[in-house]
């Protein structure tokens, strides 16, 4: 692992390191904030999951985490989405390759060798936290924005037990009915729609819902609404009853100005999970 930096914020460091990753087959960067309160041991660690296009870079600079987390002794990781460099994959279109790699385990060439950011994220980089840092395993709540809702609240119902709390800004809802999804996962996953199932938040809901609370905030003036399917994900908590709050923000779009006004409201919703 290597360190690329670290700044002193609200007490604490926000690191951000890389690392050679056998998951994807090259190299990933990721952001890593720590309280102040890690000095005196291990802390509760929220991971965030970002969305198309973006790099470990977008949520760590731009959704104001830091400040709130600082005041919870809590840990924040931002990984990156997708993996790139040299010999990775790529599309055109944003929505695919690079930047895109939509929190699953491509089998389909040209896909296969690197973009298996399921596992990376659920499995290898978290290997590498806890080993390299004060960060409590046994307490850990996700959250994300669009894809990394999507990937946020996918993982949290695959992984019961794992996480204390799972909440999502403009999460892409239901990817198996959406142009964000059904082109991706079919080029990911192959033309076989029954293993698309396992990564539509819609479809994991009404099958298993989540074992804790659950927070989701969506703009009412979200540019990209008919993609994301809010719709699908509310209906499907009402008939899983599932615990937890769906909010329609008036007047709010799809960017980090959304993102940032409502997380402090987030990181306090994780704070009293993961601290009860």
């Amino acid at each position: 692992m290597k360190t690329i930096s670290e700044n002193r914020a609200f007490g604490g460091v926000q690191g951000v390191y890389s690392h050679a990753a056998q998951t994807t087959g090259c190299e990933m960067t990721f952001g890593l904030y720590l309280p102040a309160q890690a000095e005196d041991g291990p802390v509760p660690l929220l991971w965030f999951l970002s969305g198309l296009t973006c790099t470990h870079e977008n949520a760590m600079i731009k959704a104001g985490a830091q400040r709130w987390a600082a005041e919870a002794g809590i840990a924040l990781c931002f990984p990156y989405p997708s993996p790139r460099g040299e010999g990775v994959a790529n599309d055109p279109d944003f929505a695919l390759g690079q930047g895109a790699g939509f929190y699953v385990n491509a089998t389909q060439k040209p896909w296969a060798p690197h973009f298996r950011m399921w596992d990376y994220v659920t499995e290898e980089l978290p290997r590498l936290l806890f080993n390299a840092f004060p960060l409590a395993e046994e307490a850990q709540a996700i959250t994300g924005h669009s894809m990394g809702g999507h990937g946020a609240l996918t993982i949290a119902m695959s992984f019961p037990g794992r996480f204390a709390s799972v909440s999502a800004f403009a999460p892409i809802c239901n990817p198996t009915a959406s142009d964000w999804g059904r082109p991706q996962l079919s080029a990911y996953l192959g033309p076989d729609e029954s293993t698309w199932a396992a990564h539509d938040a819609s479809l994991l809901m009404r099958r298993r819902g989540f074992d804790g609370p659950m927070l989701v905030d969506q703009g009412t003036s979200d540019q990209f609404l008919d993609k994301l399917k809010p719709e699908a994900l509310a209906e499907a908590m009402a008939a899983a009853r599932q615990g937890g709050t769906f909010r329609m923000q008036k007047g709010y779009d799809h960017s980090y100005f959304f993102v940032s006004s409502f997380m402090e409201d987030h990181v306090q919703f994780h704070a009293a999970a993961l601290l009860d």
